[in-house]
């Protein structure tokens, strides 16, 4: 018999980003503005609609949009059970919010809350608290989307690799090899070059300069066993970026696969 979900779960925080309202929606709200900074994504940009987050070869996250009120209020739900591979019974649907208001001097701040309801199991705390540690990074990405390439659509690289140990010591690794320093200190790594916008615990965003112009995040998640997962996934505003991610997307892997992880 399954526990009815009553425990309530809740991330919620503002971002302020540069932009007009629409803008703003243009980028949070539609398939080619939600694929040029955060997943890529289909949706049917209407209220009653359908969504799909891809996270990775055969790995994603269904939902339908719940609220559509342009360009100031966008509302979906995600079916958190099917993503965690959980009793449907014991989840209730998670629930995403984003509120656009204007400010003066051209800017907006976005509202983003996120809930939902379990059981109060330790596991949906972890996911809960893992969430926000990569939830929030992603709208550093929509500010600097926003900021250089507003309203150009991106194409994909994605690398990932895993690791024997903790998320820390993976992290360390991939830090070291990327050979972070200060935020605005130049990064150059596999011929790329940019410079660091952010770094966080476990992540770092990149402003790519060349060869070809784009974002890219630097990033590492516990796995829930013995091992971690690096990854690389960068966002490119070129017409030469989809001929550059075929050509270097094999290097970017094999270069995660090679990092040396602290005993």
């Amino acid at each position: 018999m399954s526990t009815a979900p009553h425990v309530p779960y809740r991330l919620q925080f503002d971002v302020e980003v540069p932009g007009t309202p629409e803008q703003v929606w243009q980028a949070i709200a539609t398939a080619a503005g939600l694929s040029a900074w955060f997943l890529p994504t289909r949706l049917e940009e209407r209220e009653g609609g359908s969504l799909h987050f891809s996270m990775g070869p055969e790995m994603g996250s269904d939902g339908h949009v719940t609220g559509w009120e342009p360009p100031h209020r966008l509302v979906y739900e995600e079916d958190w059970a099917a993503l965690m591979g959980k009793d449907p019974d014991t989840l209730s649907p998670m629930t995403s919010e984003f509120v656009v208001e204007a400010r003066s001097g051209g800017t907006c701040v976005v509202r983003v809350t996120t809930s939902g309801f379990g059981t109060g199991a330790d596991w949906e705390q972890e996911w809960w608290d893992d969430m926000g540690t990569s939830w929030k990074p992603s709208f550093d990405v929509l500010r600097l989307y926003l900021a250089r390439f507003a309203g150009q659509e991106a194409t994909h690289l994605d690398a990932t690799a895993s690791h024997p140990g903790d998320a820390r010591g993976v992290w360390a690794a991939l830090h070291d090899a990327l050979g972070l320093g200060a935020v605005g200190s130049t990064v150059e790594v596999l011929g790329a070059t940019g410079t660091l916008e952010r770094v966080g615990e476990r992540d770092a965003l990149v402003r790519l300069t060349a060869p070809v112009p784009g974002m890219l995040t630097a990033a590492v998640y516990a796995d829930g066993g013995d091992t971690a997962t690096a990854y690389v996934r960068a966002q490119l505003f070129s017409p030469d970026a989809a001929a550059y991610v075929r050509r270097e997307e094999p290097a970017w892997r094999d270069w995660l696969q090679g990092l040396v992880v602290p005993a």
